[in-house]
């Protein structure tokens, strides 16, 4: 007794306003009624009556990259989606909606967004769409386009509200592919598939830029001053090596100041007057 046949189920669905897949809405023009088909009855006696010109309102042609919603008497007719090419309504009874099949793109308004760590930053991104299934994105959503843009910025408000600033400037792959999973999911019932989320641009306040441009430039002469260090420490050394081993001949250091000698000459191009003492060539003599 409290058994429900499962096509009361599929009717109380339909009546209750529930959103319904594509295979419940393909059976729907089974239930006009008798009066329902009374009226296609007479709509296609009167089709025939007026040929050949009832023919031209009768043909209707879609585009490759379309689709046909057919209505009869406000139901969608069974057979899903038609075209692309030529198909036929009846006049008085049917009516059709296209759905473009194409990729959409659009670009999300920058949008004001508080990070994890309390930083105002305004982000804006595109988005890449297309309808995967024409008969729910005609009877679940009345504005297809206009959801999915209301949807993609509220959700790159809330994908970036968890996420910290220094997150938000090195990990935009990982914050797009967020985007588009919860898009994606989000969009399943309406019939659009998600295709790409990509983030276009992050600005900063002034202020915080102006901080950000002293904390780097900080960082960056704190490393060019240990860099110097480093380099002091290991001349150093080195000169520390080649004082002992001039130590160990005397005539090592006679020899390298006339070397230097001869370098500046030859860099500089000029003539050098130095005097020279007697005891320079002791060394020589000695060795």
């Amino acid at each position: 007794r409290n058994i429900i046949a499962p096509n009361r189920v599929r009717r109380y669905q339909i009546c209750s306003g529930r959103q319904i897949g594509s295979k419940a809405l393909q059976n729907v023009d089974y239930n006009l009624g008798i009066c329902g088909w009374l009226l296609v009855l007479l709509s296609l006696i009167l089709t025939v009556i007026t040929l050949p010109v009832s023919i031209w309102m009768c043909t209707k042609i879609v585009k490759e990259y379309e689709r046909a919603i057919i209505f009869r008497l406000g139901r969608i007719l069974r057979g899903g989606a038609k075209g692309p090419g030529l198909f036929f309504i009846l006049p008085c009874t049917d009516s059709f909606i296209n759905v473009d099949m194409r990729t959409i793109t659009f670009d999300i308004p920058p949008q004001e967004v508080l990070t994890k760590d309390s930083v105002t930053v305004s982000v804006d991104g595109v988005v890449y769409y297309r309808v995967q299934n024409a008969i729910l994105a005609v009877a679940n959503i009345t504005n297809a386009d206009a959801a999915t843009r209301l949807l993609a910025q509220t959700t790159l408000r809330n994908v970036l509200g968890t996420k910290s600033l220094a997150e938000i400037l090195s990990d935009r792959e990982e914050i797009a592919h967020s985007m588009q999973s919860s898009l994606d999911d989000a969009t399943d019932d309406w019939g659009i598939k998600v295709e790409r989320v990509e983030i276009k641009d992050v600005k900063l306040p002034t202020q915080l830029q102006r901080a950000m441009a002293a904390e780097a430039e900080a960082s960056r002469e704190a490393r060019a001053k240990v860099i110097a260090a480093e380099g002091e420490m290991k001349a150093s050394r080195a000169l520390k090596e080649a004082s002992l081993v001039i130590a160990e001949s005397p005539s090592a250091l006679q020899l390298r100041y006339l070397q230097t000698l001869n370098t500046i000459a030859a860099e500089k191009n000029s003539t050098i007057i130095f005097p020279l003492p007697l005891d320079i060539l002791q060394g020589f003599l000695k060795g």
